[in-house]
């Protein structure tokens, strides 16, 4: 049973990580988030997931309690943050989607002053600095005012000033937006790294592809409410869409209608057929009865990841 299938008097915070327990916000008379339930452990890194206005941002400035819920309990390692709001703070990394202000400071400059904010001693501040320069790849422009960065550069640069004070818990919203391809693998490899020094992790983006390489699990939301949480694990046992290409498409069709599939035609340069599989065991096994069958197939994988076809299927259900 999954956290949004419980009943409400079973749901308990977690005692590391973060956590939202039917949470309200409303704007006037619109409900940006209602009841949602969330669930981040320490250790993992999670994936939030959802369309356009679905109350991805406001839940998560509730989890940075940079917004105070109008119902529900938001705790942050067991913290809650109206009870303790320093505390908590001294626990949160946050990651908007634009670095935001100070753009005539230059990206030292910036990370020194997040530093003090944050009362790091002031002997290893200069030090700490440095190592979140190179960690982000940014130690080139250090002394370059923020303005004159790249989308991708600022975007790094937001994320060394989230990871200034060594927090537990780390909120991140759309980080790999503007990155290069090559930034993005670093992103990957970086925020693996993370969860694996025990860090809770959350991850906020529209490329489901990435969140697949990245994340440990996902939690779905639309509407302000939470409609599925799952593991990556479960993600990919669920069934997905698999794309095949053969040297002979007919013969290829034939073999699929031999063996009693459904597929349809893809529509890319190259001819190939799609259908769905309902886990990789499944997957295996048509791949060597075709081999066996004698087509000589050019490619066979995953159209899509596999929280994208969760979020599909989820899509296809509300419509």
């Amino acid at each position: 049973m999954s956290v949004a299938e419980m009943p409400e008097t079973t749901r308990a915070p977690l005692a590391s990580g973060v956590s939202a327990v039917g949470v309200s916000r409303r704007f006037g008379s619109v409900h940006a988030v209602e009841h949602m339930d969330f669930e981040a452990p320490a250790g993992q890194v999670t994936a939030l997931i959802g369309p356009n206005g679905a109350g991805k941002t406001t839940l998560l400035l509730m989890l940075a309690s940079l917004l105070q819920p109008d119902s529900g309990v938001v705790t942050v390692d067991g913290l809650d943050p109206a009870q303790d709001s320093a505390a908590v703070r001294r626990r949160l990394g946050w990651m908007p989607d634009t670095l935001g202000v100070w753009e005539s400071l230059t990206a030292r400059e910036i990370l020194v002053q997040i530093a003090r904010f944050y009362r790091l001693p002031k002997t290893g501040i200069d030090a700490r600095v440095a190592e979140l320069l190179a960690l982000v790849r940014l130690g080139e422009f250090a002394d370059q005012p923020a303005r004159v960065l790249s989308k991708g550069q600022q975007q790094r640069l937001s994320l060394a000033r989230a990871l200034v004070h060594d927090p537990s818990v780390l909120l991140l919203d759309e980080p790999a937006a503007g990155l290069d391809p090559g930034s993005r693998v670093e992103l990957r490899t970086l925020l693996r790294n993370l969860a694996a020094a025990g860090k809770s992790v959350v991850v906020s983006s529209h490329v489901l592809s990435e969140l697949d390489e990245i994340a440990d699990g996902a939690v779905f939301v639309n509407q302000g409410r939470t409609v599925k949480q799952q593991t990556i694990e479960e993600a990919a046992q669920q069934g997905r869409r698999y794309a095949i290409t053969a040297l002979d498409p007919a013969a290829l069709a034939a073999k699929l209608t031999e063996l009693g599939l459904e597929f349809k035609a893809g529509s890319g340069r190259r001819p190939s057929v799609s259908l769905m599989l309902s886990h990789d065991d499944g997957a295996a096994a048509l791949l060597r009865d075709l081999v066996t069958a004698g087509i000589a197939v050019v490619s066979f994988g995953p159209a899509s990841g596999a929280l994208e076809e969760t979020y599909m299927s989820l899509e296809t259900e509300r419509k």
